[in-house]
């Protein structure tokens, strides 16, 4: 293995850390050079296969990806397409739900809990309860031509190009293999070298827990052809195929029946492969898997790798190199990934930050990228056909974390896929609103699937939330607030319509203060009471409902405004708002979950913290703001508990730091990179492996740096003691502005704004700050400066020297 000094490391994160402070063009040339040295410290890298799953490598194109384990005698490559679920289209409605929705809300209202949440068990959860399972494809195996002794063994991801590689020695002969998944040409690439020729060879084959069986295409050519398996007794009905074909330099290639595919002697060799499905959209699975793989497996086949590669790379970067971090770095940088994990809690390595904030970043972008599904629990990598939560979409927080960073973080692409799917939902759930609620508008509950569900799924205990349209519509006005993009937002408007149209027609009014509430609803995932033995959450007007309809209120009212339309309704809206169950403070001066101040409950331990949903991702609640609930979000936090799963953790960072509290944020980032909560390959850890941890993270590391949540911009609102010098380069804000600073010593040394929408600026900085290229600035309060900006105009940030 070559030897990687330590000059050569702390040289190469030196590097990096200019490159964020550099204009555009040169920072891209600077990550250029980096993809190249094997000390590049934005790269995941082992000194063994991978053994487990959690150690493999993923690849993604947003629509197919792969794990890479980067074995010497055979190699894995673990499938995934997006779209292939368990059973097939199906409409998860009950008929006659609405029959029992009276009932439901008397027996809320005179305290019979049990009794009301038995009831929806009975007659008001979709059918059937449980939605289908994303699945498993299968694997890709090689087998390697093996005899000698493997030395110099190391693989890595490298995430300035998305590129996974393995080289080792083995017979006197350096074996080179590369992998990646291509956005440009939708095909996963494999490329194995040696630097003796004639010394390329290995058996292909295709091994898969679906119904599927394996064949010979043509010479070069095998394919996996099967369907999705059954969920709920219902058949599988996306059919699929993954084709793969080798293209040699020298030596031979053949293929057997059977669907094993043979090369010998080669100087090089790159297999295409091509997955696909016969899945359309969420009614229609007709389409031909075959036909959908040969369109892109031939003429990917057909263009030289060096050319599949380069378009590759350069897309990638076109994304990824809009941002830089530098948080610092340390001898520790030397180390593999995975024996850094759990040493970050000391503060000693804080490079591992920002290989873990970049990290998120690529696995975003593996995830969400169009055309396909959005990122699931597991993002797009799956190696089961029943995997954890069926690995669903669960939109009462998992969902909508996935999508945290994709404004800050400078991926706004990577919504796509997501307003895609809200889309649909908004489809589907308008027949559910009528069914379930006798209601307008739409309406979704706490999962959905590749099939759209919209009823309560589960039972009653965790599926009665009526409020996950709500919070889905919300995600997209988050993506005009960043993008400032008017055509997208008319074209979302009638999804935000229609989510306010249902909660007009079902809100009901609370008989002891006259508040508008939901009814039936819970706190997410939390239960209230223990009564005849069971537990209880069933409840009206939690906590969370009002602030998301606050917040669902808003955002209609302003984008009615901005696209000037529905005056009447934008009043009707308004006045619904006004009357809305408040955010209380409790008897333990914690925030308040529900209507009622249920004592014991208010002492529950919970990885949810739906309650806080106010402080974050929303902004009702804010230090500066609302000094009250912020002490009291406090204390809820500090009821709550410090432990919890990687998402909730993750989350919790975000609502520190929201908090101003640098320390308890930073803690729980520690918290989350050790081995309990972060798996050898950096995936996040439940456990098991939900992957909206790791995006949670990359939301909370932003939020140190910089918040836009309020009407202020904020510079290094959160930075924690272990980074006192640093920079970042690319970061953007809601209002379209994107920002580049510096900091030495805890203090902003500099920064630069680049406004996009030409919106007013307001900057919150830590001391007084200058503004070069304002024509006039105010100075409404300390540390605060507000001015006029022009679209794509630069203006740089200085400390006040007098």
């Amino acid at each position: 293995m070559r030897d990687v000094s330590r000059r050569g490391v702390l040289a190469a994160a030196g590097g990096t850390a200019a490159a964020t402070v550099l204009p555009h063009g040169a920072a891209t040339a600077a990550a250029a050079s980096a993809a190249t040295d094997p000390q590049n410290p934005l790269r995941l890298w082992y000194r063994a296969p991978a053994q487990e799953w959690l150690e493999a490598l993923p690849v993604g194109n947003g629509r197919i990806g792969a794990m890479v384990y980067g074995g010497t005698d055979t190699e894995h490559l673990q499938l995934n397409e997006d779209s292939l679920w368990a059973g097939g289209p199906h409409d998860y409605n009950r008929p006659d739900a609405v029959d029992h929705l009276a009932e439901i809300r008397r027996l809320i209202l005179a305290e019979k809990w049990h009794q009301a949440q038995q009831l929806v068990d009975a007659h008001f959860m979709g059918s059937p309860s449980e939605q289908a399972a994303y699945q498993v494809l299968g694997t890709l195996d090689l087998a390697l031509d093996a005899s000698g002794d493997v030395s110099d063994y190391e693989r890595e991801l490298d995430l300035t190009t998305a590129l996974t590689r393995v080289r080792y020695t083995r017979g006197g002969v350096r074996h080179t293999r590369e992998v990646f998944a291509s956005t440009p040409d939708q095909v996963i690439l494999v490329r194995l070298t040696a630097d003796t020729p004639g010394s390329v060879g290995f058996t292909a084959s295709f091994n898969t827990p679906q119904q599927a069986a394996s064949s010979s295409v043509d010479s070069r050519t095998i394919a996996l052809d099967g369907v999705s398996g059954p969920w709920q007794g219902r058949d599988g009905a996306v059919r699929f195929r993954a084709a793969v074909r080798a293209v040699a330099d020298g030596g031979s290639v053949s293929t057997d029946p059977s669907g094993t595919l043979t090369v010998t002697g080669a100087d090089a060799v790159t297999l295409v492969v091509s997955p696909a499905t016969s899945y359309r959209n969420y009614l229609d699975v007709g389409a031909d898997p075959a036909a959908r793989a040969r369109r892109h497996l031939e003429p990917a086949a057909g263009t030289p790798y060096g050319k599949l590669r380069e378009r590759h790379v350069a897309d990638h970067r076109r994304l990824f190199g809009r941002v830089g971090l530098d948080l610092g770095t340390s001898e520790r940088a030397l180390l593999p990934t995975d024996e850094r994990i759990g040493q970050f809690g000391d503060g000693k390595d804080p490079q591992l930050a920002t290989l873990y904030f970049q990290y998120g970043r690529y696995l975003l972008m593996s995830c969400s990228r169009g055309p396909g599904q959005p990122a699931n629990l597991q993002g797009l990598w799956n190696n089961e056909m029943a995997p954890a939560w069926e690995s669903k979409y669960t939109v009462n927080i998992n969902f909508q974390m996935n999508y945290w960073p994709a404004g800050p973080a400078n991926l706004a692409e990577c919504w796509e896929p997501a307003a895609s799917m809200i889309h649909e939902l908004a489809e589907n759930g308008a027949r559910t609103a009528k069914l379930h609620y006798g209601a307008g508008g739409w309406v979704t509950h706490h999962n959905t699937d590749a099939w759209r569900g919209t009823a309560p799924v589960d039972f009653a205990q965790y599926g009665m939330w009526p409020t996950g349209g709500a919070w889905l519509s919300l995600m997209l006005w988050e993506r005009y607030r960043f993008t400032g993009d008017e055509a997208a937002l008319r074209a979302d408007y009638p999804v935000l319509k229609g989510a306010v149209a249902f909660f007009l027609d079902t809100l009901t009014q609370d008989p002891e203060h006259g508040w508008l509430i939901t009814n039936p609803s819970q706190s997410p995932e939390v239960t209230h009471h223990q009564d005849e033995g069971e537990s209880v959450s069933i409840c009206a007007g939690p906590t969370m409902d009002m602030q998301l309809l606050r917040d669902l209120f808003d955002a209609y009212g302003k984008a009615a405004r901005v696209l000037d339309t529905d005056p009447r309704l934008r009043e009707r809206v308004a006045e619904a708002r006004s009357r809305l169950a408040p955010t209380r403070i409790g008897h333990l001066g914690q925030i308040q979950e529900w209507l009622v101040d249920w004592e014991e409950a208010a002492l529950v331990r919970s990885r949810h913290v739906s309650h806080l949903y106010g402080l974050f991702p929303s902004a009702q609640i804010t230090p500066r703001t609302t000094p009250d609930l912020a002490a009291a979000a406090v204390k809820t936090l500090e009821l709550r508990g410090t432990a919890g799963q990687g998402w909730s953790l993750a989350w919790k960072i975000n609502m520190w730091a929201r908090l101003l509290d640098r320390e308890q944020a930073y803690k729980h980032l520690a918290d989350l990179l050790t081995p309990a909560r972060t798996a050898p390959n950096l995936f996040d850890l439940h456990p098991p492996f939900q992957i909206d941890g790791n995006f949670g993270g990359v939301s909370g590391i932003t939020e140190m740096l910089l918040q836009s949540h309020t009407d202020d911009i904020e510079l290094l609102p959160t930075l924690p003691a272990a980074w006192p010098t640093g920079s970042f380069r690319g970061l953007r804000t809601r209002g379209g502005f994107e920002i580049d600073a510096h900091w030495t010593d805890g203090a902003l040394k500099g920064a630069t704004v680049r406004s996009l929408q030409g919106r007013e600026l307001r900057l919150r900085t830590d001391r007084p700050v200058d503004v070069a290229g304002a024509a006039r600035v105010d100075r409404p309060e300390p540390n605060v400066i507000v001015c006029a900006t022009r679209s794509n105009g630069v203006y740089r940030i200085v400390p006040r020297t007098a």
